[in-house]
């Protein structure tokens, strides 16, 4: 992919850790690349990479406290791509409760992100996942393992089919029998609970899906 196709990324730097192995993938992958958050250049940006890492309430914090959330809510009214990655996909829920402390998320999705129920917490390593129908971001990587380092996670989907509008395509994964949200596809709103990042050849794949539909968005 040539520069002057690639799609223009921003990663939403709001002090999360690993931020750069993020920045380096998706480079690796095929996008212009820029840490910042800036409001008008994460706007204006084909995609808006949310990482995050550690708790729940930190994490919400630090975003909103960047303007993130409004950020979010807005490309995501306009319809413009927004990809979460693991705290970034949990703080999507409505709520998140760790070490006994309750915090608001974002609320782009109904239900709370819970401690694993596992006999071994955290969840750290490569695990295989279970794609929901129609994916897109799984194209070519169906049957691969990607990389998790977790405790808590979303472990009930509770959206509703709204209207006309496509049902979101929820990806899952368990660890210690425990079943939980590893994937979600919901219109411009995309979210892994994995590292794609760290997830090797099917991560830098899964990156490139992710991508392409922003090529096709911003036609």
């Amino acid at each position: 992919m040539s520069q002057g196709t690639a799609p223009s990324v921003v990663v939403l730097d709001h002090g999360s850790g690993n931020v750069r192995s993020v920045v380096r993938a998706l480079e690796a992958a095929g996008a212009q690349v820029e840490l910042t958050a800036d409001r008008t250049r994460a706007l204006a940006a084909d995609g808006l990479v949310v990482p995050g890492v550690g708790a729940f309430a930190a994490t919400i914090a630090q975003v909103r406290a960047v303007g993130g959330d409004r950020i979010i809510e807005q490309r995501l009214a306009g319809g413009r791509p927004v990809l979460g990655i693991c705290v970034g996909l949990q703080i999507m829920f409505e709520a998140g409760t760790e070490h006994g402390e309750r915090a608001a998320g974002l609320g782009q999705w109904p239900g709370e992100v819970t401690r694993l129920e596992a006999e071994i917490v955290p969840h750290m390593g490569w695990n295989s996942i279970e794609p929901g129908e129609g994916t897109r971001l799984f194209d070519g990587v169906e049957q691969e393992r990607f990389y998790f380092v977790h405790s808590y996670a979303a472990r009930s989907w509770e959206m509703e089919k709204i209207g006309p509008l496509a049902a979101p395509t929820v990806t899952w994964a368990t660890h210690g029998g425990d079943r939980f949200i590893a994937a979600v596809e919901n219109g411009a709103l995309t979210a892994t609970q994995f590292h794609p990042e760290k997830s090797g050849d099917a991560g830098a794949r899964l990156l490139r899906n992710w991508l392409g539909t922003l090529r096709r968005t911003t036609s």
